[in-house]
């Protein structure tokens, strides 16, 4: 793993804002299992602001897929994590953004299966909850959250 710099994983907003207008953004999202179920955090911003979501986020430049695994496990749970399994490559198109005018947000996600080493979890400001459910407790799902648990194995299809 890459060693944490100390600033917080923030680009300057003008950059950011012409990122997020012009070009996809290359991300990890994680399925986190945890005990019989699956970690899900709700999110306090957009995209998907209000839904149970599955922790993710940017890759920042030079780093590997792996190390952006960790990092983010470590900055929106508070935990490390064991890749289980890589679940490959996924388009999210967001209509929403948290840039105003740039006509959404597109992601290329890069899914992963992992498990934590803790069963404590600490949130990072981009969240307000955060739970455990059970395949058969799970709540109304974000279509791209439902795609990465069938993925998983923890959902059928439908």
């Amino acid at each position: 793993m890459t060693d944490e710099p100390p600033e917080v994983d923030r680009l300057p907003d003008d950059v950011w804002e012409t990122v997020v207008s012009n070009a996809p953004i290359p991300s990890v999202d994680l399925v986190v299992r945890s005990g019989d179920g699956v970690v899900l955090a709700r999110r306090t911003n957009e995209p998907a602001k209000g839904e149970w979501f599955v922790p993710g986020g940017r890759i920042r430049k030079g780093e590997t897929l792996r190390e952006a695994v960790h990092r983010v496990a470590r900055i929106e749970l508070g935990v490390d994590v064991t890749v289980e399994r890589e679940l490959g490559a996924y388009d999210h198109l967001y209509e929403a953004s948290d840039v105003a005018d740039s006509g959404g947000k597109h992601y290329v996600a890069h899914g992963y299966v992992v498990t934590p080493d803790a069963a404590e979890f600490e949130l990072d400001a981009q969240h307000d909850d955060v739970r455990v459910f059970a395949p058969e407790d799970l709540p109304s799902l974000h279509e791209y959250v439902e795609a990465y648990l069938v993925d998983a194995g923890i959902l059928r299809p439908e």
